[in-house]
């Protein structure tokens, strides 16, 4: 009996392929073992059918940005280490291929207020990234907030206008009810804390908030703990 060899090298006597080849192909979803894509050049394998599928590319994979709905539990590490092929959203499922490769590397750009759940970016392409560092100070952030108690007179039009609170000066906001119990709050790089300062400073107190929207990216209908890929069509 033969000894189990890795992948790679399979690749590499049936094809003729260079070693870099193999491992670009099979990184890039072109491979398949006993008729299911593999993604991993190192896995061993024995007898089984080895395959190169039609049209493939020994071509470095394509930079990604994924988007998360993350939990309010979470943080950043955690929440990028849940996103797997099995929280794709089935919804934004359709055309992409979710592999290995797409998970590595990604850097969290304009993290979520601490407790807050909603739209998390992370992103390989540095393109992206750089885009979201660069122009966070004029991004808009909109926010979801749950809020208890009975906000002071005149409390929106404080929030839209900025005022001075307890000697801290408060930044000029989007804000608006969206029901009874829930403001629509939009912002600009939020420092930490900021969300939670500014329902104080108008009498009422936050009890859960969410973050749907950055720039001009907007994590539509994502169920909790589910991911999709940022479109071509999407800008931040």
């Amino acid at each position: 009996m033969s000894e189990p060899i890795r992948l790679s090298k399979r690749l590499i006597e049936l094809v003729g392929c260079s070693r870099r080849e193999a491992e670009l192909y099979i990184e890039g979803g072109w491979v398949t073992v006993d008729g299911n894509v593999v993604d991993e050049p190192q896995l061993k394998v024995d007898g089984q059918v080895v395959a190169l599928l039609p049209g493939a590319k020994a071509e470095a994979l394509e930079p990604v940005t994924l988007l998360l709905h993350q939990a309010a539990d979470q943080d950043s590490e955690s929440a990028r280490l849940s996103m797997t092929p099995a929280t794709l959203s089935e919804a934004h499922a359709e055309g992409h291929r979710p592999l290995k490769g797409h998970f590595a590397r990604l850097t969290c750009v304009a993290e979520l207020q601490q407790g807050a759940s909603g739209l998390q970016v992370y992103s390989q392409d540095w393109r992206a990234v750089r885009k979201v560092t660069s122009d966070l100070a004029k991004l808009e952030q909109e926010y979801v907030v749950e809020v208890s108690g009975e906000m002071v007179a005149h409390g929106l039009e404080r929030l839209n206008r900025g005022f001075t609170w307890k000697g801290q000066e408060l930044p000029r906001i989007k804000a608006s009810w969206q029901n009874e119990t829930r403001l629509r709050m939009v912002l600009k790089n939020p420092t930490p804390g900021l969300i939670e300062l500014l329902c104080r400073s108008v009498g009422v107190s936050v009890v859960s908030m969410r973050r749907i929207r950055l720039g001009g990216v907007a994590m539509s209908k994502l169920p909790l703990g589910q991911w999709r890929y940022l479109s071509s069509k999407e800008k931040f």
